[in-house]
């Protein structure tokens, strides 16, 4: 009986684990509260890897600078409405900068952990090397 009750007790801890590992975080916004850049909102999706971009005004321009200097994001947009995928970004610090009308809003994303893809079930890669 005392080993059903520690092997269920495992059991237990380790989903308890996996479920407070999968609720962490992707990346944290740190916005941008100047009154002049009112007009664009920008939040993170629920699952925090997708950076959601809103404007009254069209928006001409996104890139980020990450900790070493270079771009990991560059794109030319020309829309009110843009979703950026932060899945393939580095871990650390990002500054994004989007440009509108002849100004550069700036704000900080921090990605917190590498983007782990999720497993899929039954499927099969196959190589073969034919010479």
């Amino acid at each position: 009986m005392k080993r059903y009750l520690i092997l269920l007790l495992v059991i237990c801890s380790g989903s308890f684990f996996q479920k407070i590992y999968a609720q962490n975080p992707y990346a944290v916004l740190e916005k941008n509260r100047n009154i002049a850049v009112k007009n664009l909102h920008h939040e993170l999706n629920t699952s925090k890897d997708t950076l959601l971009l809103k404007s009254d005004f069209r928006i001409d321009r996104v890139y980020s600078i990450n900790k070493d200097i270079k771009r990991e994001i560059d794109t030319i947009i020309f829309a009110d409405n843009y979703n950026v995928p932060l899945v393939n970004l580095t871990k650390g610090k990002h500054v994004f900068v989007v440009e509108q009308n002849r100004k550069k809003i700036v704000f900080v994303i921090r990605v917190l952990r590498d983007y782990i893809l999720p497993k899929t079930e039954g499927t099969k890669v196959v190589t073969s090397n034919k010479d």
